[in-house]
């Protein structure tokens, strides 16, 4: 298989991740999952997804689609990116195994398709906190904790957002 075709072949459905996602448990793969936008993909978002990876065998990305990004008020020209352009820049990171397009604005019903047993977030979130109404909750993390699953949060890179960068101009 030529290397675009590999790296377009791990962008999947949820419903292909879910069944890969099964094909893991059964070789007793610990998965990790996390999500974002991925807008601008910078230093900070590679240290991150490969902390993320070093928690499991397989790193499924999960990606906000255009109509998502949006909707979270990122800014006016948000997302720079259409997701179909995010989604195969994360699959070309040889550390990611799984890249899915999500629509909700939030990643739950990925999550409950795929139950992986470790969510990861950036450090400006709280693996402790319980309060889904809260900014810093990792959404899943009380679903995850009901299968065995559990939650870790990765410390942010010090100067790296999308946002600083925009603002660089």
């Amino acid at each position: 298989m030529k290397r675009w075709e590999y790296v377009q072949n791990k962008v999947v459905t949820i419903e292909t991740a879910s069944q890969l996602r099964e094909l893991y448990r059964l070789k007793n793969q610990k998965t990790v999952f996390t999500n974002g936008c991925f807008d601008l993909l910078h230093l900070g978002h590679v240290q991150y997804l490969a902390q993320a990876a070093d928690l499991g065998s397989k790193l499924i990305v999960a990606v906000n689609d255009d109509a998502s990004v949006r909707s979270l008020n990122k800014g006016e020209n948000r997302p720079i990116n259409p997701a179909s352009a995010r989604a195969l820049v994360l699959a070309s990171l040889g550390f990611v195994d799984l890249v899915v397009v999500f629509s909700s604005s939030t990643p739950l019903d990925v999550i409950l398709a795929l139950q992986p047993d470790v969510i990861v977030k950036g450090g400006d979130y709280n693996a402790l906190d319980t309060d889904a109404t809260s900014k810093t909750y990792i959404v899943g993390s009380s679903e995850a904790k009901s299968w065995g699953g559990e939650t870790a949060t990765i410390p942010l890179v010090d100067g790296y957002s999308t946002t600083l960068l925009l603002a660089k101009k």
